[in-house]
């Protein structure tokens, strides 16, 4: 078998990478034995303000201007439904947090996402003594819906390995890259937290943080909107709402834990006051880097392999930019933008 592009890991960042490899006609193969969850478990907002600090995300003007058309072309690809346009609400809870949100909405890197307002929204399941700010072009994909019809497709039209990938049996000549019967111009690493057993670009510093979630169902809540205060509370639907997430550095399982439950439930109970019933909670491995950016670039030894990784906790809107940087870089010589660059941890690989 021969293709242009071998691509190892199928959650966000491979499917992504995979979108614009179909929409560049290039012919792919993915290989996922399932083991890394955290595309699966997101939240999937997006959302171009960082709500703690009232401060810009990174690039968001650019993620957002390629991200959106991507998933707008991913639904009609698959006819699924996966972006769905819902405002989110900051829950301010001081006066000073007000009047930081005056400040922000002046900044001009964010006065076109944020309304330069207090809306008084009364809803007796909600503290909201101080009002709420609102952030303009928010929206939620659905991640695991993107994730599950994509990999459907996929073994649909054979394009799929369901099994592990065995770094040893790569093998190099020339130009061209093989592994097991399959010839391929390049192997693209979309692995996530996988990557730590990643022989050729383990030596990269992805730190990885644990989140976990609950799903919750909360029948008089009633919000139609992303609340955000200390977690974020996510509507779904049939009255059931996404919390979270937490954050922790040194597990590094998937397993849920009675600790993570308890935190999210103490900040929920901190603002809402209805009743609510836990269904769900689940717990993945984010890639998370040191310096918060993505790890985007080609081996410095190994010029026919090539990673899209560290993602973090914005996958949803910088995994299109970062798919489309890494393609033009490898057709058409782009350079990558430096802060998203390998390159920048080449004193690691001897280490």
């Amino acid at each position: 078998m021969k293709v242009d592009y071998i691509v190892v890991g199928s959650g966000l960042a491979g499917i992504l990478f995979c979108e614009v490899l179909r929409q560049n006609n290039k012919s792919f193969v993915i290989f996922d034995d399932n083991s890394q969850k955290s595309s699966v478990v997101a939240g999937g907002l997006y959302n171009p303000v960082i709500l703690k600090r009232f401060t810009s995300v990174w690039k968001s003007k650019e993620q957002l201007s390629i991200a959106l058309p991507i998933y707008k072309a991913l639904e009609d690809y698959l006819n699924v439904k996966l972006d769905y346009k819902i405002p989110v609400l900051r829950l301010f809870s001081s006066i000073e947090e007000q009047n930081n949100w005056f400040a922000a909405c002046d900044n001009p890197k964010l006065s076109e996402y944020l309304t330069p307002r207090i809306i008084k929204y009364q809803n007796k399941a909600i503290h909201s003594q101080y009002g709420f700010g609102e952030v303009l072009q928010t929206g939620r994909i659905d991640t695991l819906s993107l994730i599950e019809t994509f990999k459907s497709n996929l073994k649909n039209q054979k394009n799929i390995f369901l099994e592990t990938f065995d770094y040893s049996k790569i093998k190099f000549d020339n130009h061209k890259v093989f592994y097991k019967n399959i010839i391929s111009n390049q192997i693209v690493f979309t692995e996530g937290f996988g990557l730590k057993k990643n022989p050729y670009f383990n030596y990269l510093p992805l730190n990885g943080t644990k989140g976990e979630l609950l799903i919750i169902h909360a029948p008089n809540l009633k919000i139609d909107f992303v609340l955000k205060s200390s977690v974020f509370l996510i509507p779904l639907e049939s009255d059931k709402y996404i919390v979270g997430a937490t954050y922790e550095w040194k597990d590094k399982t998937n397993k849920v834990t009675t600790q993570a439950k308890e935190e999210l439930t103490s900040k929920l109970n901190s603002f809402i006051n209805c009743d609510y019933k836990i269904i769900d909670q689940v717990a993945a491995i984010r890639p998370t880097v040191k310096d918060r950016r993505p790890l985007v670039g080609q081996h410095p030894k190994h010029k026919q392999l090539y990673i899209l990784n560290g993602l973090g906790t914005r996958g949803v809107m910088i995994a299109p930019y970062a798919a489309q940087q890494l393609f033009g870089f490898i057709e058409n010589k782009t350079p990558l933008n430096a802060e998203i660059n390998i390159d920048r941890f080449l004193e690691f690989i001897d280490a």
